[in-house]
């Protein structure tokens, strides 16, 4: 007898469909059959939306993985040292992605809500003579939210200039990073290079400087003595209401590990362009940000740090950028971005004839973005200068950055 556990997915009140987890760690996801027949649906991910390419054969099967869960799902639990967190406090393994969703399911990025179900509540349909339905052990740990990615940050409401975790029922509306143990002032670089993004036309959600003192009840987790840590605004709350988004790595059906090596720019331009709603708008953004993060020595805009997001519940609009942090100033010898653009991940070789590959690659006109790459460095070349010496951004880092503008080539050279 296979004895399984059932989680009920939800999003924005529809009924998506069932995922099952076995002992054996066997995970399926069988969708509501309303749900794969309703052409107005929500939008789970671009690949669920009923114009996308065979569509019809991808909801016509469950979903079938061992351990790890659908890209879909995997993607939006955390890695790195908040997984280990999360894991140690259900003192479960790592890699069981089944118990990890269910217990982060009321709070996960997006709109998605992943619902334990009693066994008297699961539907008959899902249940075969081989297998008995058990119920979920409620689990002690506190802080049940989920933020994809590798660096500690929680989601935190803000309560008159506090920042406190948020807790069971209620939505934070922030996300906050605190200090790294492994590199020096990363709140302050990463605040500086939203800035220098957002001077130049980079759309950014609302960014602040939290002092660590107004941060309640946090774990016990080691940190440095510094002063700050990093808030951004979630663009996937407003207040109470959740509204769904996807990063890359889920759009193109990727697992977390594969995000610096399956993909490359020109895929993520082609779906902005022919997929989304305003595809002109999105590949113009998506270009600039591309030259923002080589200019700003970003080397870490991988997979997962691009987002759809669905404010209206079906049309994808590129998210606002997030995670642009000058790298190169922590990496010794760092010199590539994350994913190939025009066939070179070199920032120190790209050239505007890079950017004219990856546009004729992406199926996007050329003269619809190279007036926004200039428009870029014009505003660069006149603002930045000027605005580093007010940033908050470590002295020996902002000479670095200074340095890698001047051994940029000449179309992109500050």
């Amino acid at each position: 007898m296979q004895k399984i556990r059932v989680l009920r997915l939800t999003l924005h009140d529809t009924l998506v469909g069932y995922l099952t987890g076995s002992q054996d760690g066997r995970n399926s996801l069988i969708f509501d059959e309303a749900f794969k027949f309703n052409s107005s649906r929500p939008t789970l991910s671009l690949i669920t939306r009923p114009d996308f390419p065979r569509v019809e054969k991808l909801l016509a099967e469950p979903w079938l993985t061992k351990q790890r869960l659908h890209p879909v799902f995997s993607n939006l639990l955390p890695e790195g040292a908040l997984r280990e967190l999360i894991v140690q406090g259900l003192k479960t393994h790592s890699d069981n992605e089944f118990q990890l969703f269910s217990f982060l399911g009321h709070d996960l990025p997006g709109a998605l809500i992943a619902e334990p179900l009693a066994p008297d509540d699961v539907p008959i349909s899902l249940i075969t003579a081989n297998s008995q339905v058990i119920a979920m052990t409620p689990s002690i740990a506190q802080n049940r939210f989920s933020l994809a990615g590798v660096q500690i940050k929680f989601s935190m409401k803000e309560m008159d200039g506090r920042y406190q975790l948020a807790q069971s029922g209620a939505l934070g509306d922030w996300i906050i990073k605190t200090p790294s143990t492994k590199h020096q002032n990363v709140p302050i670089n990463e605040y500086t290079a939203m800035t220098l993004a957002s001077l130049v036309g980079v759309d950014i959600p609302e960014i602040k400087l939290v002092e660590m003192g107004m941060l309640d009840n946090l774990p016990p987790i080691n940190l440095p003595n510094e002063r700050y840590a990093f808030g951004i605004k979630r663009f996937d709350r407003d207040n109470q209401r959740r509204i769904h988004s996807e990063d890359f790595a889920q759009v193109l059906v990727k697992y977390p590990h594969e995000k610096y090596n399956s993909a490359n720019y020109e895929q993520i331009g082609k779906v902005l362009y022919q997929f989304t709603g305003n595809g002109i708008a999105n590949a113009q953004q998506f270009a600039r940000r591309l030259l923002v993060n080589i200019l700003l020595g970003n080397g870490d805009a991988h997979l997962k740090n691009w987002s759809l997001l669905y404010s209206d519940r079906f049309t994808p609009e590129l998210a606002p950028a997030y995670d642009i942090v000058t790298t190169n100033v922590y990496i010794e010898g760092e010199c590539e971005y994350a994913l190939n653009l025009g066939k070179t991940k070199q920032w120190y070789q790209v050239t505007l004839d890079h950017f004219e590959t990856w546009a004729r690659k992406s199926d996007i006109p050329w003269r619809v973005i190279k007036p926004h790459l200039d428009d870029t460095m014009a505003k660069a070349r006149y603002l930045w200068p000027n605005a580093l010496n007010e940033l908050p951004m470590d002295d020996i880092h902002k000479e670095k950055l200074r340095m890698h503008w001047q051994a940029l080539q000449k179309d992109f050279r500050i």
